[in-house]
């Protein structure tokens, strides 16, 4: 409680008690009994009352948040210059002030309900570019230029919230949305045109003595109708995605496998390579190994017979023969010559 309007208090508990005061006179009065003292006591009680009701309506505190309006009997009905905070003195009774806040407000447009400054859908409904309807929800945070109390006032004096931020923002908020495509308000160019409004916005409540903290584009909604063709684009936009991961999945399958094939045929070609490469590896050798042997017994005929018997299991006394076979070599003369 501010001491102005502690002023006022006293003033009024003084009329009460002056009326109190004036009711026991008058009944002690029509008893007959003394009222000298009692009637002394009223009328101080009246003027202690009068003179802190004069002071109530002389004083006036204004708080930190606020600027105080003076209209006066004077000549322009009101005093050039804005209260500043703390306590004043008016002249009573041939003055009013009216206070303003300088704080910051926001004044906010919504399609919910309880949300908006307004009950019921609030939304902005703007026409994009290429003629589709949108719905926007937005906030706009504003303050009381504190230079420009005095002319605001003339110019609205409370009705600047509803008479002009409001339209203003509805207006420009239709204007930026009509110059881009409906693709773009939502994605691309979004960001673009929420300072494109902040910008045009904060021009026109600047012209009324107001200041632009900050635009806040809440979001964007569509009508039904064309929420659900974009609701079929994008299945039908997934469905394709999804394909085209199916086609691409069967590529990498077929050329897993052809890689796998060509594997496999590589593979079988330098085992066949390999295989025909040892064979003439082992017949080479063979060879060699055949002609090493032919010169040995060519000048060694004695040799053959050497290893025809050391063939021979040592056990062996009788070999039976079909007759009409013939002998590989010829049975090799054991008699000593």
């Amino acid at each position: 409680m501010n001491i102005a309007t502690l002023v006022q208090f006293i003033g009024s508990l003084g009329f009460l008690a002056f009326f109190g005061l004036l009711v026991l006179l008058v009944v002690r009065a029509g008893r007959k009994l003394p009222v000298r003292g009692l009637a002394t006591t009223t009328i101080v009680t009246l003027a202690v009352a009068i003179l802190f009701s004069v002071l109530g309506a002389g004083l006036v505190y204004i708080n930190p948040e606020e600027r105080g309006i003076v209209k006066t009997i004077r000549a322009g009905g009101i005093r050039p210059q804005a209260l500043e905070p703390g306590l004043h003195w008016i002249i009573p009774f041939a003055e009013q002030v009216v206070t303003y806040p300088i704080s910051r407000q926001t004044y906010t447009m919504s399609v919910a309900p309880n949300e908006g400054e307004k009950g019921g859908d609030d939304s902005i409904r703007a026409r994009t570019k290429d003629g589709q309807e949108v719905y926007v929800d937005a906030s706009v945070i504003f303050a009381i230029d504190t230079t420009k109390v005095v002319t605001l006032h003339i110019s609205w004096q409370d009705r600047y919230e509803a008479e002009l931020v409001r339209p203003a923002v509805r207006n420009a908020i239709r204007d930026a949305v009509s110059q881009y495509g409906v693709e773009e308000v939502v994605s691309t160019k979004r960001a673009e045109m929420e300072e494109l409004i902040a910008s045009e916005l904060g021009k026109r409540l600047a012209d009324n003595n107001l200041v632009l903290v900050s635009f806040l584009l809440r979001d964007i909604h569509f009508s039904e109708e064309y929420a659900a063709a974009v609701e079929q684009k994008q299945i039908a936009e997934q469905q394709a995605q999804q394909a085209a991961l199916i086609v691409e999945q069967r590529r990498q399958e077929a050329e897993q496998a052809r890689q796998v094939a060509q594997g496999l045929a590589d593979a079988a070609v330098i085992k066949a390579k390999g295989e025909a490469e040892a064979r003439i590896i082992q017949a080479e050798a063979e060879a060699k190994a055949n002609a090493l042997i032919a010169t040995s017994l060519a000048g060694h005929p004695e040799l053959l017979t050497y290893l025809y018997i050391s063939k021979l299991a040592p056990n062996i006394q009788v070999m039976f023969l079909p007759s009409n076979a013939p002998f590989i070599f010829p049975f090799p003369d054991l008699v000593t010559q």
